[in-house]
């Protein structure tokens, strides 16, 4: 009998289904969605890598997942804006002819909270780091609809820890709009049959809803596997809780 999903001898699921599934990864660092990006190649996906890191660390990076993935690009742009996001997106979606699952990632630094003394100063930054993803997926989204795809587009948000006030403040703002966001975005592809999931940093809000905190990059890479396999078909508008991935923990 053909099962989706098998075992490695160390315990981790495969998907099956996902060898030649072609995944668009943006984002990607030499600190940030290394383990996403290899978790797919070892899957034999088909990836097209974006990176605004031009560094040798990301080329050789690229090289060994090339060596695993069944297909892959590599993108460097610098940090894409409204109109570079939608133009790469397009072209992305070509590559190889359509998309099956979009992950953005997307990093809050600690460097990038300094001088955040208001509301609305750290809504402005939320809604900057929004929306580039947000544009990117739409345009996959709809690419996929025009092709058929039961598709995901998963938005991976992480940040420090909330040690401080700020990084807390900008903690429950952000999930607050992520959260928001992404069921928007889900309710609007759902009759595509097009799931809208995220992963946001934990609200210190103890009145906010959340389940088990994703607390490393392989948990984010595992459930980013999960959610792009049958198994998770039935799973859109969620937003999963990660703490203390994108630098030092508290």
């Amino acid at each position: 009998m053909y099962m989706s999903v098998a075992t490695r001898a160390d315990g981790a699921p495969v998907y099956a289904e996902i060898a030649g599934a072609r995944v668009l990864i943006t984002g990607l660092t030499s600190g940030l969605g290394v383990d996403v990006a290899r978790a797919f190649a070892d899957h034999k996906a088909r990836l097209v890598l974006q990176s605004p890191e031009g560094s040798p660390a990301v080329a050789e990076l690229a090289a060994v997942m090339a060596e695993s993935a069944s297909e892959m690009k590599l993108f460097i742009d610098n940090p894409l804006d409204a109109d570079g996001a939608v133009r790469f997106a397009q072209n992305a979606a070509q590559a190889f002819g359509g998309l099956d699952a979009v992950i953005n990632l997307v990093p809050i630094l600690a460097e990038e909270l300094a001088g955040l003394d208001t509301v609305e100063a750290i809504e402005r930054l939320v809604s900057d780091k929004l929306l580039v993803p947000t544009l990117v997926g739409r345009v996959a989204a709809n690419r996929m609809r025009l092709t058929w795809t039961q598709g995901l587009v998963l938005n991976v948000v992480v940040m420090d820890g909330t040690c401080s006030p700020r990084q807390a403040a900008v903690a429950a703002i952000l999930r607050a709009a992520l959260a928001s966001l992404t069921r928007g975005e889900a309710g609007e592809w759902a009759p595509q049959e097009i799931r809208i999931n995220a992963i946001g940093p934990k609200s210190a809000d103890p009145g906010e809803p959340g389940g088990a905190t994703l607390t490393s990059e392989p948990d984010i890479a595992a459930l980013a596997l999960y959610l792009a396999s049958k198994k998770g078909r039935t799973l859109s508008g969620h937003v999963f809780d990660a703490e203390g991935i994108a630098g030092r923990r508290c």
